[in-house]
């Protein structure tokens, strides 16, 4: 009985380990991901294919991703041309 129940336990942890999409299918975890974006920072974008994967095969790998920081997308998103200059203002002539 305790021979089972330790081969069980040991086996929950193996899949809640190995089971995060964003760990085993993201590649390395950069120091952009690991970083905590400090106020008035743009926050980091979650990779969204990994994080259902992740709740509708094996939930406790959302937890996995999310401590390793491999849930996070490696590079930050591109912030538009002209995102500092105010747009122009258009005026209708008649």
């Amino acid at each position: 009985m305790i021979k089972k129940f330790k081969s069980a336990v040991c086996l929950v942890l193996a899949a809640s380990v190995l089971s995060s999409c964003a760990t085993v299918f993201g590649g390395r975890v950069n120091a952009y991901q690991r970083t905590k974006p400090t106020a008035g920072q743009q926050q980091r974008r979650i990779r969204a294919g990994a994080m259902v994967a992740d709740i509708l095969l094996f939930w406790p790998g959302l937890i996995v991703d999310f401590a390793t920081c491999a849930i996070y997308k490696p590079t930050p998103a591109p912030l538009p041309a002209d995102a500092t200059q105010p747009a122009p203002i258009a005026v209708k002539t008649r």
